[in-house]
């Protein structure tokens, strides 16, 4: 059944991350394994160690800087194609300078694996996840909160990383913050399917969710598919599907078009006619 109102939509938010949260603290501390770093295919080519865990992150790049051409060359007159308020842009902005600091950061941390560089690989993708979040509360509930919450979000992705950094410095490391994060950035996603949705193409959003789920289960076969196929590794993999999920985003952004009565709502509101 699809939610009409803005205050279930907020509720539902709400209690979705109360039930995150209280599963996260009732669960015992999750430490990073040493052994998570022990990737399957630690061949090296060209001079490059690790070389399909640290390359596999180019797709990450490309459709970042793909995803912000697109977003800075929409010209005025195709904008509200796109956009209906054109503040809407900015948590895409930053979902794909997410993107492209994931290559980065990614690269790096593959390069010489360790839970110090970790850091840099974890700190990107969670701009990505809560700039998705802010995205979805600005299509679903108000463009003004979800600017407003943009930068609270992205400090709590960031304060997850950090917590968790600082937990496994002093010797008991936490994961909770951390995975609460990337599971309730998850859920929001499928939560549009029960919203009354701005755009066309929402189900995109499920797309989306189920390219995480598909990265997160190649992430957890890593060793398996490696010792299987003998060519790539699950977590190689990992990398295509979660730039499959960035890619998406810009598919959606490019073929979506405003609901007729987004628009209608969208002038009324600029002009005080209720």
């Amino acid at each position: 059944m699809i939610l009409s109102s803005r205050s279930k939509a907020v509720a539902l938010f709400l209690f979705t991350a109360a039930v995150v949260a209280v599963i996260a603290i009732r669960l015992r501390p999750i430490p990073q394994a040493l052994s998570y770093h022990n990737f399957a295919d630690q061949r090296a080519w060209i001079g490059i160690p690790n070389f399909g865990d640290v390359v596999s992150n180019l797709p990450f790049a490309i459709v970042g800087i793909w995803g912000l051409i697109f977003l800075s060359r929409l010209p005025p007159q195709e904008l509200q194609e796109h956009f209906v308020d054109s503040c809407e842009r900015w948590p895409y902005i930053v979902v794909f300078i997410g993107l492209l600091l994931t290559a980065f950061g990614s690269s790096y941390y593959h390069l010489a694996p360790d839970n110090a560089r970790l850091v840099w690989d974890r700190l990107p993708m969670t701009i990505v996840f809560m700039s998705m979040v802010a995205a979805v509360i600005m299509e679903r509930v108000s463009v003004r909160a979800g600017l407003w919450l943009l930068p609270l979000l992205l400090a709590v992705g960031a304060g997850s990383v950090a917590q968790w950094h600082l937990s496994e410095i002093r010797g008991h490391g936490d994961l909770r913050f951390y995975a609460a994060v990337q599971i309730y950035s998850a859920a929001v996603l499928l939560l549009t399917l029960l919203l009354p949705a701005k755009y066309t193409r929402s189900f995109d959003f499920a797309v989306i969710a189920a390219f995480y789920l598909l990265a997160k289960i190649l992430e957890t076969a890593n060793r398996r598919i490696f010792e299987v196929v003998h060519i790539v590794s699950g977590h190689t993999l990992k990398h295509l599907a979660a730039a499959g999920a960035g890619y998406w985003i810009l598919r959606m952004l490019q073929k979506r078009r405003p609901q007729p009565r987004s628009l209608v709502v969208h002038r009324e509101l600029k002009f005080g006619i209720r």
